[in-house]
């Protein structure tokens, strides 16, 4: 039998944690608990969870923070991160995914659709755990471990969604890519965010590691040039 996949729930609302640990038990999940952004952090790197499940507002250290500090820390960055909080706005959605979360769900929701989520999210991350550690491709070389870009003796570290991105068109040289496609695969299909957040991310890579590697199909998409 599989060793179970390990939830931390951080959230400030106990009446909450208690609920989320019923329901993520009863399907057969490990659940770890923190109440504020510190320990979440701390629980993290003693425990190395599968996923965390994140409230924003919270005392200590807010989930933005959370977040941040987590996609700065080589032990804790690969780790994907689900939203679950009160603040329903776009602005906060779009900030929290910007910041390398990979979901965003506003309360309340039904248990039955967290768990959902959470499978959804955890079957992405599944797949992309399967993928080949570097790939080649003209003169740059993408490392999935590090999630750092090489070209000759430059270094580029990105956020995640930028790296993915990249590593995604890369993985399909030559192979024209729709934007929903891009959305679908990097973001998640459950996940409502625009067109333009591919068009943004491709900018700023192109920034990074030069404009002469993604070229944009107009009225489509991109694809990694052959």
């Amino acid at each position: 039998m599989p060793d179970k996949q390990t939830i931390l729930v951080v959230d400030d609302e106990q009446d909450l944690l208690d609920l989320i640990e019923y329901n993520l038990k009863k399907e057969g999940f490990n659940v770890l608990k923190a109440e504020d952004g510190k320990e979440g952090i701390k629980v993290a790197r003693e425990h190395n969870p599968n996923l965390v499940l994140l409230d924003i507002m919270m005392p200590k250290m807010d989930g933005m923070e959370v977040v941040e500090r987590m996609r700065a820390d080589k032990d804790l960055k690969h780790i994907p991160i689900i939203f679950l909080t009160a603040r329903g706005d776009e602005k906060t959605e779009v900030e929290g995914l910007d910041k390398g979360g990979d979901d965003y769900i506003t309360k309340p929701i039904s248990t039955t659709k967290l768990i959902s989520r959470i499978k959804a999210v955890l079957r992405r991350f599944e797949k992309t755990s399967q993928m080949v550690d570097k790939i080649k491709v003209h003169d740059i070389v993408i490392d999935k471990d590090r999630y750092i870009v090489t070209k000759g003796d430059e270094e580029f570290q990105m956020p995640r969604k930028e790296f993915e991105l990249l590593y995604f068109l890369a993985s399909r040289k030559g192979k024209v890519m729709d934007r929903q496609t891009l959305l679908n695969q990097v973001w998640g299909n459950n996940i409502y965010v625009v067109d333009r957040t591919v068009d943004v991310h491709i900018r700023k890579i192109r920034e990074k590691i030069g404009s002469e590697y993604i070229e944009t199909v107009k009225g489509v998409g991109y694809k990694f040039k052959e």
